[in-house]
């Protein structure tokens, strides 16, 4: 597995080199792409075999042979539509692990009733990786209604006072409600690659 941000053209050329250059060592690997230079290098590297580029997520990947997926999906879910690109993250990573994903979008608590006619297919998932901005609310509400592990992920998304997801990050960190873990501000890729542990565990070969 390799995960690297690029942030200049030469970078990239390395980014490039490094994941065509290491499928002796893994069957997948993964390249954020956040950053315009890194963006239109990644429209280029598609053109390569088994090379994806996810705009939605920001990352390509390369599968040369995809994993078995596991039993049991992953819920992911995202408060608002800004919050796709980190949901598409997260989720992307959980799949190229060998996951199933749910995506669930636009359920956040502004819209209660939209997340509670989502909870049959939520509370059927191994985990949940919850991504939201703002107050950063969701993970906590959801974690009061289901008996599963739910993975924070805070988003920059927000106005003054979110100081650039660190309200939504605090708030995450001071849930009242038990079994949430929270990872750093948009890091899509950290709660995937949590969330793809903790279902491998759940999956029948395990207990």
């Amino acid at each position: 597995m390799s995960t690297i941000a690029s942030s200049s053209t030469a970078v990239f050329r390395s980014v490039a080199s490094a994941l065509f250059n290491t499928a002796r060592f893994s069957r997948w690997r993964l390249a954020a792409c956040r950053t315009p230079v890194a963006k239109a290098g990644a429209a280029k590297i598609r053109n390569r075999p088994c090379a994806i580029h996810h705009e939605s997520a920001r990352c390509v990947t390369i599968e040369e042979k995809p994993l078995p997926k596991r039993a049991g999906f992953i819920a992911v879910v995202c408060a608002g539509t800004s919050d796709l690109p980190v949901a598409e993250e997260a989720a992307v990573t959980a799949e190229i692990m060998g996951n199933r994903v749910e995506r669930i979008h636009d359920i956040g608590v502004a819209g209660l009733h939209r997340m509670l006619a989502k909870m049959n297919q939520i509370q059927s998932a191994n985990v949940i990786v919850a991504v939201a901005g703002m107050e950063g609310a969701l993970p906590s509400v959801l974690a009061g209604l289901v008996a599963k592990p739910v993975i924070a992920v805070p988003t920059s998304i927000g106005y003054g006072a979110s100081f650039g997801g660190i309200a939504a990050l605090l708030a995450m960190l001071n849930s009242c409600a038990s079994g949430v873990t929270v990872v750093n501000i948009d890091n899509g890729f950290g709660a995937g690659y949590a969330a793809s542990q903790i279902n491998d565990l759940a999956t029948d070969d395990h207990r």
